[in-house]
């Protein structure tokens, strides 16, 4: 393989300097200009035939220059595969009065069973995500496929509330890997003025999952054993990892560079073939760096902290009303367990209606400021006014849903609220989503991964104090104060970074 000409930008942006005229690969192959001294870690020059990076104007071998359907193909299978492993995070609801009576588990433990769940999502990405930059996506992917599909039968086959709590953790800790592999994916091949579609794409099948699993469970409890919730998940599972091993290929984009730049070392015996990520960092300095970086992202970066705080509150709503809906409609409306995880349907049309529209309207809105632009590309905090959509209608429709469930009218009024929430929960989310992967293009896995521990834990904790909320204050009084603190979080917040974005981003230097 012919060594490639150097960049006069960062690895991480891989956009290397264009050849000169009249300049070959074959003929920097054949005549490899002599190097009398190692180059310092500033000092990277177009005349440097041993500094391993992508070709301009295209290459084949960068992720965002692949032809469209093989980046389809990667997004695809990530969306397949995030729509099994969320809907195993809900599917148990509708059957825990089921498995409760069968395992001898009392209230605390089959909240515990069905929770826990989401405790392990929001420690497997603190690992898995370094791991992605570190290792590649593609090795990632297939291990936390195989360690989720072994745990998930393993509850299947549970006969003890311990071995169902612990395996549930443990098939947790592998589907946590959707979490932080997605936004790395998609951020390493498309494009900025492709983000809203690719997020849309993406999200339309993971949506389907939370709300599917009480449906699919719902039916399950009531017709067969509910163990054939777990056997039938690990049965697509299966399916999912005999695709993702023939279809998905790696999209980290050192990765692949420091993979060439071996097979270059290997057949030339020399060297000298580095990528300038490998010239500024050892190996050992680089996992270091990696497996501490959520959480020194988290701690440090404000963009993050808050980008955290709204999702992770938007998120722990969810899971309250996810955790609630089913006995909403059989304990107040008196349907049986079958009909009631039908309603589920409105939430998830509710964030499929939203993640179309958002990123219809993410797309032209970064066409439109493009074009009004002074720089090349709009910054990151061009994607930030779009979230004030979903700031204001996510807790309308909350406090719609809570006085309409607190009276009882027609069933369709309540579901009409939560479509509302739902809708604005997920129109908030995609651009503050857009917002962290172009403002840390390099690390998009360790950012994800920082933002989706506090996501888990509200998902964990909030549905532990619903029931006791709905006691005490009613689903009105209860969803309007979630509601109201929903807009002081969620509108103030992005307006900030709107402001003082761009100036964070200034002094975060080397901090990641």
């Amino acid at each position: 393989m012919a060594p490639i000409p150097a960049s006069s930008q960062t690895p991480d942006t891989i956009t290397p300097a264009p050849i000169p005229a009249h300049t070959t690969t074959t003929d920097i192959e054949l005549n490899p200009l002599p190097i009398q001294k190692p180059p310092s870690k500033k000092e990277t020059t177009a005349a440097d035939p041993f500094l391993v990076t992508f070709i301009l104007p295209t290459d084949p071998h960068n992720p965002k220059d692949w032809p469209t359907g093989k980046k389809w193909a990667v997004t695809d299978v990530l969306s397949a595969t995030g729509f099994n492993r969320i809907m195993v995070s809900t599917i148990m609801a509708p059957a825990l009065p089921l498995i409760s009576s069968e395992l001898h588990m009392n209230s605390t433990e089959s909240a515990m069973a069905l929770s826990i769940y989401l405790l392990a999502t929001a420690i497997g990405p603190l690992l898995i995500g370094p791991l992605s930059e570190v290792y590649g996506r593609k090795p990632i992917l297939h291990a936390s496929n195989v360690w989720f599909l072994v745990w998930n039968l393993v509850c299947g086959f549970a006969n003890t509330k311990q071995v169902l709590i612990a395996a549930r953790f443990l098939a947790g800790f592998g589907a946590s890997a959707i979490y932080a592999l997605a936004s790395g994916v998609l951020g390493d091949v498309w494009r900025p003025e492709q983000r809203g579609k690719s997020l849309g794409v993406y999200l339309l099948i993971p949506l389907l999952g939370s709300a599917v699993g009480p449906i699919i469970g719902g039916f399950m409890a009531g017709r067969t054993t509910w163990r054939w919730m777990f056997w039938s998940t690990s049965i697509f599972q299966a399916i999912m990892i005999a695709v993702s091993f023939s279809v998905f290929d790696e999209t980290h984009a050192p990765t692949i560079l420091r993979k060439r730049a071996r097979q270059l070392r290997r057949e030339r015996n020399d060297g000298r073939y580095k990528t300038l990520e490998e010239r500024l960092h050892d190996q050992h300095h680089r996992q270091c760096r990696a497996f501490t970086r959520p959480l020194r992202l988290l701690l440090t970066h404000p963009i993050i902290q808050i980008n955290a705080l709204i999702s992770a509150f938007d998120y722990g709503i969810l899971y309250i009303v996810l955790s609630t809906f089913s006995s909403l409609w059989t304990e107040r409306y008196n349907v049986s367990v079958e009909l009631s995880g039908l309603h589920y349907i409105s939430i998830a049309l509710g964030e499929i209606l939203g993640s179309q529209v958002t990123a219809w309207l993410m797309d032209r809105h970064y066409a439109r400021h493009a074009s009004t632009s002074t720089s090349p590309t709009p910054n990151p905090e061009s994607r930030l006014p779009l979230t004030l959509l979903g700031a204001l209608l996510g807790p309308l429709g909350l406090f719609f849903y809570g006085w309409a469930a607190q009276y009882t009218p027609h069933w369709s009024i309540v579901d009409l609220g939560m479509l509302i929430a739902s809708f604005g929960m997920q129109s908030n989310g995609m651009p503050m989503q857009a917002y962290i992967i172009e403002t840390y293009p390099q690390h998009i896995s360790s950012a994800a991964a920082a933002a989706q521990l506090l996501r888990s834990l509200t998902a964990f904790c909030f549905p532990l104090f619903a029931p006791r909320m709905y006691a005490v204050l009613g689903f009105g009084w209860a969803n309007s104060t979630l509601a109201f603190a929903g807009l002081v979080l969620g509108v103030p917040a992005p307006l900030g970074l709107w402001w003082v974005g761009a100036r964070l981003r200034g002094r975060m230097g080397s901090s990641y």
